[in-house]
């Protein structure tokens, strides 16, 4: 999603933009998108969870003047009933608190599990707001949030890794955490200079690449998360299969 040049004049320099610390070994040979129910048979054929994202539609809603933001989240839903999908197996996501509510409302069951995408503490009057108000988003039917992990920690007075207050507090109310995206960022070496987005809140503590790990044992074992969005599965998976997890 962020494989392009910005700084292209043509149409072959703005695709040629893939980050070197990635690959395009497999774009020549690249499947065909897949639908929604597509990827709902894939991922039932292999008795996997799913996880979608329902994602804020580009154009305006309601769309042609008739296909509502609500018809959008409802339709969702009404293809994991069609195929006879346990609510137990689907963890919805979306960044509009509204569309929780809404799945709160007309699909309880399917939204015991829904994550809010929250991208509040991306700035740090957001994250003071978030974290002063958690108790208050508990009462209102969240009950799990997932921001993007730098929002879940910080350094302490010796440059340790620790919980956020907005993780803490998110805890406190009896908020569930999952977060995202860890392995965006290429080689961990650069990330206080480039000021990447995911380690900005630890970047002075981060050296190398082995670094990642103190990161994801402080997100399992002192934040607590569920779970851990990852482009790359390799290192969770030894994370977790090391701890048990």
């Amino acid at each position: 999603m962020d494989g392009f040049n910005p700084r292209a004049t043509t149409v072959a320099e703005y695709m040629d933009g893939t980050p070197k610390f990635r690959t395009d070994l497999y774009a020549s040979t690249c499947g065909q998108l897949l639908s929604h129910k597509e990827y709902m048979r894939v991922v039932d054929m292999y008795g996997l969870k799913f996880t979608p994202e329902l994602k804020a539609p580009e154009v305006p809603m309601p769309f042609m003047g008739k296909y509502s933001q609500e018809q959008y989240a409802q339709q969702l839903i009404d293809e994991y009933r069609a195929a006879r999908i346990s609510p137990d197996r689907v963890f919805l996501q979306s960044f509009s608190i509204d569309d929780i509510y809404f799945w709160n409302r007309h699909d309880a069951d399917y939204a015991r599990q829904a994550m809010f995408l929250d991208s509040r503490p991306d700035t740090p009057e957001g994250a003071r707001q978030a974290t002063a108000t958690m108790a208050q988003l508990k009462q209102s039917g969240i009950r799990t949030l997932s921001p993007a992990f730098h929002a879940l920690l910080k350094l302490d007075a010796g440059n340790n890794i620790v919980p956020s207050d907005y993780a803490v507090a998110a805890k406190k109310a009896g908020i569930k955490l999952t977060t995202w995206s860890l392995e965006r960022s290429g080689p961990l070496n650069k990330v206080r200079a480039s000021g990447d987005f995911y380690y900005s809140s630890i970047a002075a503590a981060i050296k190398d690449d082995g670094d990642i790990y103190r990161v994801v044992d402080v997100l399992a074992q002192k934040v607590g998360v569920a779970g851990i969005f990852s482009d790359w599965p390799a290192t969770v998976s030894f994370y977790a299969n090391c701890f048990n997890l």
